[in-house]
């Protein structure tokens, strides 16, 4: 069925209430879960549960603003269109391609990830065949109709919660003794292994730096709410709800992990998270299990990356920002050119990883380094000016932040201290210096297009202005 000719410039509304619902849960379970806790436990130890803890509390804010927002203006664009109208056009510019490279580089290191699984059982296809194969498959998805990025995420999401749901099963058999495999039981490992922080509290920081990114992409859910029915509702619900999906899949199941294994055994940083645990429990096919996981999630990655970057390009298309093509959009309400843009930029940085192994892909993805904290400082910006300027007006959102302002400033102080930390600490200055040097060349750009747009913008009406003068002279 063609839709009518008014939709044919705006997104479709072909997401489900179930759907956008798990795309919201998927957004928060990525691969670092499963595999990459290791490196935030191996650094912090047990003390690792405060790192998530804290960084937890600090995504919940940061949604928290983003909601009151989204709700009272849904937006493809998010927090680039919200950064554009409180803090000037070039935010909304800057914040806006930053957020598109991030998504696109992370296109490629997902793919690459699912490539080298596959390649790793089926040894006779090589894994840039998997790569590219992997990405056809998303991208074909993603370019008819929204309700196929919809459905594949729906189910990646279903195999994600209950993989998460069943290991936290079995690791609660575990701690109360009662597992037939593996003689274990109680918390001991929490502590008896040089302590609880066995690094101090400095080491704690650290593991927020290594935890804050698995997080990154639970703000997807504001921009696919978009392409539904009704999506200020789906907004705040799916928000009202990140508190309970903080706790359940990251502090419990990384509770249970620290409880069961113990945090210096070189064995968790070799084998991953929840595949060591699982060994140790001696469950049958843990790797195996775990790798189909895995896989999974990095697909659901890609399928989010792909998805998110095109309609943010498609959105800065609709703003003027990037080429008016990037926001033409299909009879299915989906915009191709802005699809296949990202899909091509994805595959020049899979090309680059294969052409020139460990050079040019690992100095692209560096960039990147500081891009998720960016952008959660812009949004308790774009809230707090947006906020103040509506309480002048005497209007109250229906969804709103906390304790306004005083738990928006903390949100700030807590995201400068740790991009602060970040260039403090010699392992991740060189990313943090990737990241701003982008970022300051992204805001060059930003600042000369819309300025010289604003330039002609004003030069056109005052030309109109002296047009109706002589008119009306005559």
């Amino acid at each position: 069925m063609s839709h009518s000719p008014a939709k044919q410039d705006s997104l479709g509304d072909g997401l489900s209430d179930r759907q956008v619902g798990m795309i919201s849960i998927a957004g928060i379970i990525g691969a670092g879960l499963f595999v990459g806790s290791a490196n935030a436990i191996a650094t912090a130890g047990p003390a690792v549960l405060l790192s998530y803890a804290m960084t937890g509390v600090l995504v919940l804010l940061v949604m928290r603003m983003l909601g009151e927002m989204a709700v009272l203006q849904p937006d493809s664009g998010s927090f680039s269109t919200y950064a554009a109208k409180a803090i000037g056009p070039w935010a909304g510019f800057t914040i806006g391609w930053l957020y598109w490279w991030f998504w696109v580089l992370l296109i490629p290191v997902e793919a690459i990830a699912g490539a080298d699984i596959l390649n790793a059982y089926f040894p006779s296809i090589a894994s840039w065949q998997f790569t590219t194969a992997i990405i056809l498959l998303l991208t074909v998805t993603n370019l008819f109709s929204v309700k196929n990025f919809g459905a594949f995420e729906f189910w990646f999401a279903i195999i994600k919660v209950v993989a998460i749901i069943g290991f936290i099963g079995i690791g609660i058999v575990a701690i109360s003794g009662y597992w037939p495999l593996a003689n274990v039981s109680g918390v001991a490992h929490l502590y008896n292994s040089i302590g609880f922080m066995p690094h101090g509290f400095g080491a704690v920081l650290t593991g927020i730096l290594l935890t804050i990114f698995s997080f990154f992409g639970a703000e997807v859910v504001t921009i696919a709410a978009v392409e539904s029915k009704d999506p200020g509702k789906k907004i705040s619900r799916a928000i009202n709800l990140v508190v309970y999906r903080i706790a359940l899949f990251y502090l419990l199941s990384i509770f249970l992990v620290v409880s069961l294994v113990a945090w210096n055994d070189p064995q968790l940083l070799a084998q991953g998270t929840f595949q060591y645990v699982l060994s140790t429990l001696n469950f049958p096919g843990a790797k195996l299990v775990v790798d189909l996981v895995v896989l999974i999630a990095v697909c659901s990655c890609m399928n989010s990356g792909l998805y998110t970057a095109s309609r943010m390009l498609y959105s800065l298309g609709k703003r003027g920002n990037a080429p008016a093509s990037c926001s033409t959009v299909s009879n299915g309400g989906v915009p191709r050119v802005a699809v296949l843009g990202s899909t091509l930029a994805g595959f020049v940085a899979c090309i680059a990883n294969y052409a020139f192994p460990g050079e040019v892909f690992a100095f692209l993805i560096s960039t990147t380094g500081a891009i998720a904290l960016i952008v959660y400082l812009v949004i308790a910006v774009s809230q707090l000016r947006m906020r103040t300027a509506m309480e002048k007006q005497g209007i109250t959102p229906d969804f709103k932040m906390w304790l306004f302002p005083w738990l928006t400033w903390l949100s700030i102080l807590m995201i400068v201290s740790v991009l602060g930390y970040m260039f403090y600490l010699p392992q991740y200055r060189y990313e943090s210096l990737m990241t701003l040097m982008v970022t300051f060349m992204v805001l060059c750009v930003g600042i000369y297009i819309t300025g010289k747009r604003r330039k002609q913008a004003t030069y056109r009406t005052g030309r109109l202005a002296k047009e109706k003068i002589q008119v009306v002279r005559h």
